[in-house]
């Protein structure tokens, strides 16, 4: 499928051809500090299918306790994280899923580290949800 991204503000935008079935949650400790969350949504594609259509990210390498750099690509201007892209063969663009216009349709398939998942994650079906904003 193919899927369009872009960051908040619209300063950048990409696309990419995506097996729908790539789609996963990391719950390593990195994504959960990057992302100011409990996990990061991915979807991992070949590099050769991305496209940068507009803009150009901020890249920041961060390295991993294994050693392992990865590249996390973010818009400078409104500071959305976009990309991460590691240093390995084969070359894989893992795109944040909420950047997607095609997000609803991306349905995780695998989730990542678990053991670094925060314990209660697994139990947010029976947090009260509020139909309204507030």
């Amino acid at each position: 499928m193919k899927v369009h991204g872009r960051c908040h503000c619209g300063a950048i935008r990409f696309e990419a051809e995506a097996d729908p079935q790539k789609a996963g949650i990391c719950h390593c400790s990195d994504c959960q500090s990057l992302t100011g969350s409990a996990f990061s949504l991915l979807l991992q594609v070949p590099k050769e299918s991305f496209r940068l259509t507009a803009g150009q990210p901020k890249i920041y390498v961060k390295t991993a306790e294994s050693g392992n750099r990865r590249a996390q690509a973010f818009c400078a201007n409104c500071g959305s994280r976009l990309w991460a892209s590691a240093e390995k063969e084969p070359p894989v663009f893992n795109l944040r899923i909420g950047t997607l216009r095609e997000r609803a349709e991306l349905r995780p398939t695998t989730q990542l580290w678990c053991r670094s998942a925060l314990p209660w994650v697994n139990e947010l079906g029976a947090v009260p949800a509020t139909l309204k904003d507030r």
